[in-house]
């Protein structure tokens, strides 16, 4: 009664199925749970760029195209930002992965999560690829050791400096995890 042509059962296809939106889902879930910060203001950015960009359509349609156009300038400024926290997101999952597999290979290390200690960021990518593979205990207490709690959000380079953001060299770090400069 539920077979399909070749003699393949159809619970059996449909569980495949299932099972594989099941891991997709999962997936997801992962790929949000190692850069929590970043997806959040990514998200909250797009809601902001989404109501500017109503409120200036919204004024063009009054017959108001200077404010208007104000209104897109700024939606746009925020949409740039909600790009940048996106893309960020996405270098924090890829750092995830790398230092999952470093954990993977070389077991705990106070060696692979000195590097990224100074940023919130990094801090909860390495956390949740220590989780695991059974370090997160080790690695939470090695970054209490070094002062860090959870309200140090911002990056240690942005509180010292706050222009750092346009360096190129913080860019290349923040975008571009594991690559050293010159490679």
């Amino acid at each position: 009664m539920f077979e399909l042509y070749g003699g393949f059962d159809l619970h059996n296809v449909l569980g495949y199925q299932g099972f594989m939106m099941g891991e997709r889902i999962m997936a997801g879930f992962r790929f949000a749970k190692a850069a929590p910060w970043p997806y959040v203001t990514g998200v909250g950015a797009l809601f902001t760029a989404l109501l500017f960009k109503g409120m200036g359509v919204s004024l063009w349609i009054q017959g108001n195209p200077f404010q208007a156009s104000l209104f897109a300038l700024w939606g746009f400024g925020w949409l740039g930002i909600a790009g940048f926290a996106f893309a960020d997101g996405i270098s924090r999952h890829r750092e995830y992965r790398r230092i999952k597999a470093m954990l993977l290979k070389f077991g705990y290390s106070e060696r692979i999560f000195e590097p990224l200690a100074s940023s919130r960021c990094q801090r909860d990518a390495a956390l949740f690829a220590a989780d695991e593979t059974g370090h997160g205990v080790s690695a939470r207490a090695y970054f209490h050791l070094l002062g860090y709690r959870w309200y140090h959000v911002l990056p240690d380079k942005v509180v010292r400096n706050p222009f750092v953001f346009l360096c190129p060299d913080f860019l290349r770090s923040s975008f571009l995890p594991g690559k050293k400069k010159g490679s």
